[in-house]
C-alpha cells in the first residue's frame, strides 16, 4: 500500500478509505482502499485525470464529506469520532481551504475576508494580524475593496490570506491556479509555497498544473479511484 515511510508523525492518514454513491443506474465506485499517510510540513500533490477521485479524496481528508468506509485521522483525531460539531470545530481550529473558485463573500470587503475566521474563533483583535496577512501577500492597499473590484488573482490572494490567518496545521487547496492565467497562476504557487515554508504548514493540494504539483515534496497519483505508482 503506497504510505508515507514517517507514519507515526502523520499528521492526516487514511486507513483502507472507500467512497461510493447510489445512482440511478446502481452503485457508483469513487474511491477504494485508500491508505495513505503524510506527514507534518510536508508538500503532496494529489493527481489524476479528471474523474479519478482527486476532489473527493480531498473534500474526504478535510472532513468535508464522510466516507462510506475506512477512516481519516486529522491533526490527531479520528474524523469518524466526531459529530458535524466537533469535525466542524476541527477545522475551524486546524485546517486552511483555499478553492478554484476563491469562496470570497461578496458583501464584505478584503480584510473583512480575512478577518473572518478569526471572528469565528473568537479573537478580540482580527483587524490586525488579518490586515498583515493582507500586506505580506501584496493588498496592503486594497483592504477595503470588495471581491468584484478585485482581479482574480487579487480575490485568490484574499482567499490565500484568509486560509493562512488562522495558522493551520493542515492547507488544503482544490486546483488553487485553476481560474488564472499561467503567469498569476506562477504568483500565486510562489505565495502558496513561501507561506507554507514560513509557518511550517502541511499542505495537500489538487491539481491539474504540472507546474504546481513539481513544487511538492512528493504527488499522490488516482486512477479510477485507486492510487497507483
Amino acid at each position: 500500500m503506497p504510505t508515507h515511510p514517517e507514519k507515526v508523525s502523520a499528521i492526516v492518514s487514511a486507513q483502507g478509505l472507500g467512497k461510493q454513491v447510489e445512482t440511478a443506474a446502481g452503485q457508483l465506485v469513487i474511491l477504494e482502499d485508500i491508505h495513505l499517510d503524510i506527514a507534518a510540513g510536508e508538500s503532496v500533490a494529489i493527481v489524476g485525470a479528471s474523474g479519478s477521485g482527486k476532489s473527493t479524496l480531498l473534500g474526504l481528508l478535510a472532513g468535508l464529506d464522510q466516507a462510506s468506509s475506512g477512516r481519516i485521522r486529522l491533526a490527531g483525531e479520528w474524523l469518524d469520532a466526531l459529530d458535524e460539531d466537533g469535525r466542524a470545530r476541527l477545522r475551524g481550529e486546524q485546517v486552511g481551504f483555499v478553492f478554484q473558485s476563491f469562496q470570497l463573500l461578496p458583501s464584505l470587503s478584503a480584510l473583512e475576508n480575512v478577518m473572518l475566521p478569526l471572528e469565528l474563533a473568537g479573537h478580540r483583535d482580527a483587524s490586525t494580524p488579518a490586515a498583515a496577512l493582507l500586506e505580506r501577500v501584496g493588498l496592503g492597499a486594497r483592504l477595503d475593496h470588495y471581491p468584484k473590484q478585485l482581479s482574480g488573482g487579487e480575490q485568490q490572494r484574499v482567499a490565500i490570506a484568509r486560509a493562512f490567518v488562522m495558522q493551520p496545521k493542515v492547507l488544503f487547496a482544490d486546483e488553487p491556479t485553476g481560474n488564472l492565467d499561467a503567469a498569476t497562476g506562477q504568483r500565486i504557487i510562489e505565495l502558496l509555497f513561501s507561506l507554507n515554508a514560513e509557518q511550517g504548514t502541511t499542505l495537500i493540494l489538487v491539481t491539474h498544473d504540472d507546474q504546481l504539483a513539481g513544487r511538492c515534496q512528493r504527488a499522490v497519483r488516482l486512477d479510477a479511484g485507486r492510487i497507483v505508482p
